[in-house]
């Protein structure tokens, strides 16, 4: 193991990071986020599950060890040449826990309403490479441990109890509340340096307002409902199932609309029903029951007006997602949408789209896709 060591110390990298002491933890950051896009898939696989409890793991003790290496005396001794890379280990976890999430949310087809989170996500990279004393400053660690460690929780606590609702995330929210205070209380009392550095009540409220933040947009509906994530959406001139096949018809869009494939534009007979076409991602065993909300723009009353409501139970385990299908005879001209959403009123996604009743022209661009 000595001659692993030595030769480790004599590499290349190691004299990298020694150079580049000063932007290594974002580095580290950064590789953490970009293994785990390309090796997470699932949230509920056994792979995925094993390497975010490990990420949780070794990042909780990470922050502990690095604080007891501040010590004049640690309880537990670490060779100061192993120290410098605790930091770096801090950021990689970091980075590979918030990159679960992002890879979980990308999967909805609403981006807009992910993108609270998304712009969170950034402040940790501007947070992480501006601030003056970076990973080594007490109140950044622990807050970004808490955040990480909320939406972990989040998507965990569902998986295990087989049950997602309002109540599951507020008390996900409230356990990863207790284990980040119970470490911020640990390190406390086994660091001088932290109990010099950290005042008490502001570390406390720190917590407690990312806490009451995550859960104001949760409850503003700025947050999809985890572990449920829309994976499909789109609106549709026909839709057969056969031999467990949805054969959805839907006109394709230009090439330079490459968020989407399907064109928003429905140009519709008036005896034409009009579908619409969605597949929910969801965990193993989990069952739940969604809507598709109906939605016409009344430009009258310059509102959104309710005109239907329609649910199914999906049942999770598919990769790509639980399908299901809606569809109206009487609809309007105008602009449409359809919210997909849960018992709990939370939006998973979007469908928008515009119904012309008047221009039923030929549709050069009408595929028969299978789901």
């Amino acid at each position: 193991m000595r001659k692993i060591f030595l030769k480790y110390r004599e590499s290349k990298f190691h004299k990298y990071v020694r150079t580049h002491k000063k932007y290594a933890p974002l580095l580290f950051f950064i590789a953490g986020f970009t293994w785990d896009s390309l090796t997470l898939g699932r949230i509920d696989r056994m792979y995925d599950l094993i390497i975010l409890c490990s990420h949780m793991i070794l990042l909780t003790l990470s922050i502990y060890l690095f604080n007891l290496s501040e010590n004049e005396e640690p309880i537990i001794k670490i060779p100061p040449k192993y120290t410098v890379y605790l930091p770096l280990a801090i950021q990689f976890f970091l980075g590979g826990l918030s990159s679960a999430y992002v890879i979980y949310f990308a999967r909805s087809v609403s981006l807009s309403k992910t993108a609270v989170f998304f712009g969170l996500l950034l402040l940790l990279f501007i947070a992480n490479e501006f601030l003056r004393k970076r990973i080594s400053n007490k109140y950044l660690q622990f807050g970004f441990y808490f955040f990480v460690n909320l939406i972990f929780l989040s998507c965990f606590v569902p998986i295990i109890l087989k049950e997602m609702n309002s109540a599951i995330f507020y008390i996900s929210g409230l356990l990863s509340l207790i284990f980040t205070l119970i470490l911020v209380y640990l390190v406390y009392k086994s660091s001088q340096i932290a109990r010099v550095e950290i005042v008490r009540y502001k570390m406390i409220s720190l917590i407690l307002s990312i806490y009451l933040l995550v859960n104001a947009c949760y409850h503003f509906k700025l947050i999809p409902p985890v572990p449920l994530a829309l994976d499909k959406g789109l609106i549709a001139y026909d839709i057969k199932v056969k031999n467990d096949k949805y054969l959805v018809t839907y006109e394709v869009d230009e090439w330079f609309y490459f968020w989407r494939d399907h064109k928003t534009n429905f140009n519709k007979a008036s005896n034409e029903p009009v579908y619409v076409f969605t597949s929910v991602f969801a965990p193993t065993d989990l069952k739940k029951k969604i809507f598709h909300r109906w939605m016409w723009f009344n430009e009258t009353k310059d509102d959104w007006q309710i005109m239907d409501e329609i649910g199914f139970n999906i049942i999770g385990g598919r990769d790509n997602g639980y399908r299901g299908y809606s569809y109206k005879n009487n609809v309007t001209n105008g602009k449409w949408k359809v919210e997909v959403v849960t018992n709990e009123n939370l939006v998973l996604g979007v469908v928008d789209f515009d119904i012309n009743l008047k221009n039923n022209s030929i549709k050069s661009k009408l595929i028969t896709r299978e789901f």
